[in-house]
């Protein structure tokens, strides 16, 4: 990896204040400083797309009502397909403050330095209002990054915001900010089954040692042994990059949420085998249902077969999509008017069984690392699971299922905003928070595997 540019003291270190913090459930806005109106901040339209909906959606703010101090620094996670904001703002009718979280695409690069950009000059701005005469280090506007990104772009962010940018190390910014989200953030984690989605969870006194699968474009796999001491165990190239990437191909669909939202519509049975199309009922001797998938995608090739005329897809209206380059639109008409018709499948059930395939194949593999290394507790963050119901259900029961019951899948509310909350709490002292999710650095223990 890219050397880090010379390194100065830390600047502007400051503890944050989390007496009596917690999520904000009602529709976020974009918090401002003092003296700037509510619409400052303008966000890019293509942008709305990748936030989600629903009170419980991933970038709830985190309100601060007694963090009184300016926090002048910003932080971003810059990933493979993702581009995660964290930024701390005043709140205007109290004396407290919040912990914003934005996302864009990585390939929307121009929006986010724009954003930032627009940070930046706010908390300049703010900062000249407050102590104007101040010219020390504490009052500058410094960048922390993490993630690819933070060194594939650094050259232009450095130049076109003209600010100081940290770059910091990406898996131990991820495990600095699950501990914050687990030890100081009130109904931030939780449990999920279909018969109880969101059972909230109190930290445990000792929460190591456990596991972090952190599922983003591609997954890792991370043992987490204490304060900043890890090592990571596996992983898998077959992620979040990969449920985009062959669902944009064969569906057309032009965002990560979109086919979330298809996936959530869609019947897998219509593509999957299922133990039950093969025995015609339970296995029960090796404690297989009907309904278990016996092979993703295996009813495809059987019905092409039965067609003899290729395979098609249909939207959610009936239409045929076709997926060639040559055409921008995902639901072209191009229906076959002959006494010969190609085998159709819903582009919702294809979403649905390949979310099923990755998200199955994801926890099997956690299962068995955690079974490697005893760890009973496995949390699973990054925007590939977006809160979405289907995804947390099958990597819940996979590890129930697998381990009889005997380890825990655990989710949280900012799953996606790890990196860049760790990267954002690196600038605070030691021993700072109610509980010490930070330690001190001089006794980190971090192991890598290349």
């Amino acid at each position: 990896m890219p050397s880090s540019p010379r390194r100065i003291p830390y600047p502007g270190s400051i503890r944050i204040n989390v007496e009596g913090a917690f999520i904000l459930d009602d529709e976020p806005v974009s918090s401002v400083s003092p003296g700037e109106s509510q619409d400052s901040i303008v966000l890019p339209t293509n942008n709305a797309n990748i936030h989600g909906t629903g009170s419980k959606t991933h970038n709830r703010d985190i309100v601060l009502p007694y963090h009184t101090s300016e926090v002048s620094h910003i932080a971003v996670d810059i990933g493979g397909s993702l581009a995660k904001v964290v930024y701390f703002s005043r709140d205007r009718d109290s004396v407290g403050g919040r912990i914003n979280f934005i996302m864009f695409e990585t390939e929307n690069i121009d929006d986010l330095i724009a954003f930032m950009s627009q940070l930046i000059s706010i908390k300049r701005r703010s900062i000249h209002e407050t102590a104007p005469a101040d010219k020390d280090e504490n009052n500058k506007v410094y960048i922390m990054a993490t993630g690819g990104g933070a060194y594939k772009f650094y050259e232009r962010m450095r130049k076109e915001l003209d600010v100081v940018i940290w770059r910091e190390d990406e898996m131990e910014c991820l495990i600095v900010g699950l501990d914050f989200f687990i030890t100081e953030i009130p109904d931030e984690v939780f449990t999920y089954s279909e018969q109880n989605p969101m059972s909230f969870v109190e930290a445990k006194p000792n929460i190591y040692p456990y596991l972090l699968v952190n599922i983003g474009s591609g997954v890792s796999m991370i043992k987490v042994s204490g304060p900043r001491q890890f090592e990571r165990i596996g992983g898998s190239s077959l992620g979040g990059g990969t449920l985009w990437g062959l669902l944009s191909l064969v569906t057309g669909a032009k965002s990560f949420d979109e086919m979330l939202d298809m996936a959530s519509r869609g019947d897998n049975t219509n593509v999957d085998m299922l133990v039950g199309d093969i025995y015609g009922a339970d296995y029960g001797r090796i404690g297989l249902k009907a309904s278990t998938i016996a092979s993703s995608f295996g009813k495809v090739f059987k019905k092409r077969l039965e067609s003899n005329d290729g395979v098609q897809i249909s939207d959610a209206t009936g239409k045929n999509i076709d997926i060639s380059p040559e055409h921008e639109s995902s639901g072209i008409d191009d229906s076959n008017d002959g006494d010969i018709h190609p085998a159709k499948f819903r582009a919702e059930d294809i979403s649905r069984s390949l979310l099923y395939a990755v998200s199955n194949n994801i926890g099997q593999i956690a299962y068995l690392q955690a079974q490697r290394y005893n760890l009973e507790d496995i949390y699973f963050g990054g925007s590939f699971i977006r809160g979405h119901p289907q995804t947390m259900n099958t990597l819940s029961y996979a590890i129930k299922f697998w381990s009889n019951g005997g380890k825990k899948a655990y989710f949280l509310r900012h799953e996606g905003y790890l990196g860049a909350v760790g990267a954002f709490l690196r600038r605070q002292p030691t021993g700072w928070g109610r509980r010490n999710s930070m330690d001190d650095p001089k006794r980190a223990n971090v192991k890598r595997q290349p």
